[in-house]
């Protein structure tokens, strides 16, 4: 058994079309009977929505967000979303408008999207067919692309001998030369030890 919740949001054009996308979506619907889905949600959205103040604000925040997971991703999702100038008899310059995908599948592991489909990367494009094949197979589909990793960090540096600074809430200690400072904006501020004190050799 799978420990997360396993989301499958469905995205379909109104009205639907008899076929095949509707047997796409039942065969989608199916897959909560399975041991690898949660819930399987089904959308509409129009074919086309406005880019402005009067567009449909949900779909376009879905979009946003498709758009950065792809980003982030290093895929397109465009196509299948399209952007064009529709002429208008009331907007001399026409308006722009988004073109939505006849069918779109997003994948939400716990509440973090993991997946849109199709999208494409270097000339290939994995299809929503593709990905209801391998959620049949008891698997998540694995997207095109990849999340590059953070560079880790580098190590903050003692001023005085360049060894590796341990951060105590704020105060930096160097476990090789004893240094104790903290960060300023112009660099380091050494601060004074506390609790030692200088003990004399005794005299003949």
């Amino acid at each position: 058994m799978h420990e997360d919740e396993i989301t499958l949001v469905c995205h379909v054009r109104a009205p639907l079309v008899a076929d095949p996308i509707e047997s796409r979506v039942e065969t989608l619907r199916s897959l909560e009977d399975g041991p690898l889905v949660d819930t399987v949600v089904v959308r509409s959205w129009p074919d086309t929505v406005r880019l402005d103040d009067e567009g449909d604000h949900e779909t376009l925040a879905r979009y946003e967000r498709f758009r950065s997971w792809a980003d982030r991703r290093g895929v397109s999702i465009r196509p299948p979303f399209e952007t064009r100038t529709r002429s208008s008899i009331v907007e001399e310059d026409g308006v722009d408008v988004l073109v939505t995908p006849t069918l779109c599948l997003a994948v939400y592991r716990e509440e973090r999207l993991v997946g849109v489909f199709p999208h494409s990367a270097g000339g290939e494009t994995y299809t929503v067919e593709e990905a209801v094949e391998t959620l049949q197979s008891g698997e998540l589909p694995r997207p095109l692309g990849s999340i590059d990793p953070k560079p880790a960090a580098e190590p903050r540096r003692c001023p005085d001998c360049e060894g590796s600074l341990v951060n105590g809430q704020g105060v930096f200690i160097c476990p090789d030369c004893a240094w104790v400072g903290a960060a300023t904006d112009d660099g380091w501020a050494e601060l004074p030890t506390a609790g030692t004190r200088t003990v004399e050799a005794p005299s003949d």
